[in-house]
């Protein structure tokens, strides 16, 4: 090329590179999170719209070839953990030969990654890829982890900033900085590295209207990699508000959002549900962290949803609290199909000792109310608190058998660090500074972080009690069949009887999968 030549053409854009790293990918072959994760789709959104830089998001969970198996089973058997373990250590693995690939080929200048506690082992490695790549290249670490556990997270030497809370304009404001090579002291939100200190940028405030944010689907065909392998259901997720009040031990949303609730107008969550509803998608799942805290909140969004989207169903997640005949029959009335209510324990004094905010004796009528609705109804539990005893684990089991939810989600307690519960742990002495998250989440088998009751016994009560939970939810699956029958719910019926025969894939690729890895290296 002539120098008259070099001088006219165009200077390329700017790029940043969005990553889910990889988890369940790392148990299983089969594995997938079928999902255009929401903090990858608000961010990318945000990018298109407040700067010029070009913005691919990257969802390296996100199995192209397997999507439609579940990595559930895997996750809870030993050789699934032992597969993560090799996965992770091993820099030549396929996942990371596929991570390799897609920096490459996109060129990022600056690489983002959401981040959890329990996937950050995995963040870890994305960050040394893109170094490896173009150790000129920045890269930010979003998400819970960077907010609950930033001083250790910019431990890693491949970690240059660290974004606090909500992400959207920082991101925006720290890529504006980066091109015009300004002092990242200067974006609010941050903590960053600067000659080997970590350095604490202001504080910034949340949005205050989050009905400027765009809809992540919006940005999705332009941005997300792979975006014709998704099926319409892996964007059937929604946030109608951010923020929630309680103040539960195990849970860092308010280190996240706060506890002050934002909610988007009644009117700005319809129009993205048209969206979703004109791209293919019949259901939908409010991620929020609690939905429904406000009465007049559901009653207006309901009211809303049942005139505008007739056709829609949809899911959610609630508080045993916020459980009124009333507000749930609105709910119905608009769509509704499934609740998800957190009841957590059994016993009350764990519970009060967790902050949950309810007794167990009214987590029974709150699931009742919901189901002669005829809306289906999951119940978390969790097992293996810091002051569980036999006593308060027996209580947990015979609510899990007395409870009339469909289905039980139960999960082993892990204390993720930046937690309350962290620290309760460590006063307890059941946690020290060896810490290790690479081999804790709560369906790790090495999870016991209970005070009074012994590691090899606490194991046997979680294979007791997660037997009992298998059978009660085999029994209801053709209960939910019924009743989706009942209310010609055609579309919930296929999609049910597509996770069973997922299911069964999944139980059939387990059993391959587990006499695979006796010569697996």
């Amino acid at each position: 090329m002539q120098p008259s030549e070099a001088s006219t053409a165009p200077s390329r854009r700017k790029r940043i590179m969005l990553i889910e790293p990889p988890f369940k990918r790392l148990y299983h072959d089969n594995a997938s999170l079928v999902k255009f994760p929401l903090a990858l789709g608000y961010l990318s959104g945000a990018v298109l719209k407040w700067t010029d830089w070009e913005a691919q998001a990257y969802n390296a969970d996100f199995n192209t070839k397997k999507k439609a198996i579940s990595v559930d089973n895997a996750t809870r058997i030993k050789e699934g953990m032992d597969r993560y373990l090799w996965t992770l250590a091993d820099p030549a693995a396929p996942i990371w030969e596929e991570v390799r690939a897609a920096i490459a080929e996109f060129d990022p200048d600056v690489v983002g990654i959401s981040s959890k506690t329990q996937n950050f082992p995995s963040a870890m490695r994305v960050a040394r890829i893109a170094k490896e790549h173009n150790p000129g290249t920045l890269v930010v670490l979003g998400g819970p982890h960077a907010t609950l556990s930033t001083m250790t997270a910019l431990d890693c030497p491949d970690i240059d900033v660290a974004v606090l809370g909500e992400g959207e304009m920082t991101l925006v404001d720290l890529l504006k900085a980066w091109e015009k090579d300004a002092p990242l002291g200067e974006v609010a939100g941050i903590v960053y590295r600067k000659d080997g200190r970590k350095m604490f940028a202001p504080p910034r405030a949340n949005m205050p209207n989050l009905d400027e944010l765009p809809f992540p689907a919006e940005a999705a065909p332009r941005v997300l990699r792979d975006y014709e392998s998704y099926p319409a259901e892996a964007f059937g997720f929604v946030f109608s508000a951010r923020g929630c009040p309680y103040s539960c031990t195990f849970c860092e949303s308010k280190a996240i959002w706060t506890q002050t609730t934002r909610w988007r107008s009644p009117e700005n969550v319809v129009r993205e549900l048209k969206l979703l509803m004109e791209r293919g998608v019949r259901y939908v799942y409010f991620d929020d962290d609690t939905f429904g805290i406000r009465q007049s909140y559901i009653k207006e969004l309901c009211g809303l949803i049942e005139t505008e989207l007739p056709k829609l169903k949809w899911g959610c997640e609630i508080t045993v609290g916020v459980v009124k005949e009333q507000s749930v029959e609105q709910m119905r009335r608009s769509g509704c199909v499934l609740v998800n209510i957190g009841v957590e324990s059994g016993n009350n004094g764990i519970l009060r000792s967790v902050k949950k905010g309810h007794l167990i004796e009214k987590a029974y009528p709150a699931v009742d109310i919901c189901r002669r609705a005829g809306i289906e109804v999951g119940a978390f539990f969790m097992v293996g608190f810091p002051e569980e005893t036999e006593e308060t684990l027996q209580d947990t089991l015979t609510a899990i058998k007395k409870i009339n939810a469909d289905t039980i989600l139960l999960s082993i307690f892990t204390p993720y660090p930046g937690s309350e519960l962290f620290q309760v742990c460590k006063d307890l002495g059941v946690v020290d500074d060896d810490f290790d998250i690479t081999i804790y989440n709560h369906q790790s088998p090495e999870n016991c972080f209970t005070a009074y009751i012994p590691p090899e016994r606490f194991k046997e009560l979680v294979r007791e009690t997660a037997s009992i939970v298998e059978r009660k939810n085999r029994r209801g699956r053709w209960s939910r069949m019924a009743r989706m029958l009942l209310h010609r719910d055609f579309y919930r019926i296929h999609y049910t009887l597509l996770r069973f025969l997922r299911s069964r894939a999944a139980w059939y690729f387990d059993r391959l999968f587990r006499r695979r890895l006796r010569t697996a290296p």
